[in-house]
């Protein structure tokens, strides 16, 4: 674990050529979020950063990097200017953002010097409500009782109903790839990366899959033919990854029915698998099956938690992405023992997911302090993964 404490330009120029096996990483969304100066300098578009990013990356390795829904293209621009191929883009798909939208008609009155109190702010921490003086939850609202709002101007009753923003439900990633040296086949055997780990990262399901799908029959793949009935009580290796992952929210599995045409599906108590680290865990994962759709086809996992974000320290960063996320997510592009880079580190969550996965970890950050949180955070994880 090498953990770096400057600007990822710098620190990556001064790192080798064909050096590291994937780089995964949470650059900024360029949003100015919660009034964060470094959400807001233009790095994550800044073909340089990811020039640099590619230098050091073996040939065929891959690079998965976060993104907002409204930078996105800039950002995959960026990464595609720099060299990259652009493979796929990842969805995280979940149902616990909050509306960032503004109230037009509200607007309308305050322009008209006809105030209309607002109680739709969001704590950030050490945040009070200013009408009823409590302590607000941080990235919850005030549950104080909201007035009626009786609008002043014609113009307001006009636009009443009117705002600026969708509700925030997905964050997508980029998956993109240096390009390899000759076949896919010579660029594996020469420098091991080049493909996706798809065994290491299947979604796991009680069901007998059989026809198009993949079992193991005498340590070989069978594709499964219905007429095979030994094949159909082989244990499945568990469904193919997708480019979709999900948190489990009520409002995302409603979108997916349990059959063609059918009810939708019902969350289920499963043990074991859908989050790393076993255990009993609310997940989708039981009654395909007819062999229809369901979001137990697709990874889940839900945003951090706060006993994820504050094991080893205080954490105090607004962005922390969820460790069975990076896991997921390192072991479909690194290979075993490989080496992973984080040029936009944060407080370390795939620092953290390395330690947990046997994967070496290069993170860089220009914020000192941090860098002392994901040193904390990193050193729980080392210290749970011996007990």
């Amino acid at each position: 674990m090498n953990l770096i404490n400057a600007d990822c330009i710098i620190a990556m120029k001064e790192m080798a050529e064909n050096s590291v096996d994937s780089i995964i990483t949470d650059p900024p969304y360029e949003l100015g979020f919660m009034g964060k100066s470094w959400d807001s300098t233009g790095i994550a578009f800044n073909v340089e950063v990811w020039q640099e990013a590619l230098r050091v990356l073996k040939p065929g390795g891959h690079l998965i990097a976060f993104s907002g829904s409204r930078t996105y293209h800039r950002m995959a621009v960026a990464i595609e200017d720099a060299g990259f191929q652009i493979r796929d883009q990842i969805m995280w798909v979940y149902g616990s953002g909050f509306p960032k939208s503004h109230n037009i008609s509200k607007g309308i009155d305050k322009s008209e010097n006809n105030e209309v109190w607002e109680n739709n702010a969001y704590g950030g921490g050490n945040s009070k409500c200013d009408k009823c003086g409590k302590w607000m939850i941080s990235g919850s609202p005030c549950q104080c009782p909201k007035p009626i709002v009786e609008f002043k101007t014609a113009a307001a009753k006009q636009w009443d109903g009117w705002g600026t923003a969708l509700k925030p439900a997905h964050e997508p990633m980029v998956l993109a790839r240096k390009p390899v040296e000759g076949t896919v086949a010579n660029n594996v055997m020469t420098w091991g990366v080049g493909g996706l780990n798809i065994d290491a990262t299947r979604v796991g399901t009680d069901d007998n899959l059989s026809v198009g799908s993949n079992n193991r029959k005498n340590g070989a793949i069978n594709f499964g033919m219905a007429d095979d009935k030994e094949a159909q009580t082989q244990s499945p290796l568990g469904r193919f990854p997708a480019n979709f992952i999900h948190d489990g929210s009520d409002e995302v599995v409603a979108l997916f029915p349990d059959k063609a045409g059918g009810g939708h599906w019902t969350k289920t108590k499963v043990t074991g698998f859908g989050e790393f680290g076993g255990g009993t865990s609310e997940y989708l994962g039981q009654g395909e099956k007819d062999g229809f759709g369901s979001a137990a086809r697709f990874f889940y996992c839900a945003k951090a938690s706060k006993r994820d974000r504050n094991e080893g320290s205080v954490n105090n960063h607004p962005t922390v992405k969820p460790t069975d996320l990076m896991r997921y997510l390192c072991k479909l592009v690194t290979p075993p023992n490989g080496t992973v880079l984080d040029p936009f580190m944060g407080s370390g969550s795939t620092g953290k997911a390395c330690t947990y996965e046997g994967f070496n970890f290069i993170g860089i950050d220009q914020s000192a302090e941090y860098v002392e949180i994901a040193k904390a955070r990193i050193g729980f994880a080392k210290k749970e993964k011996h007990k």
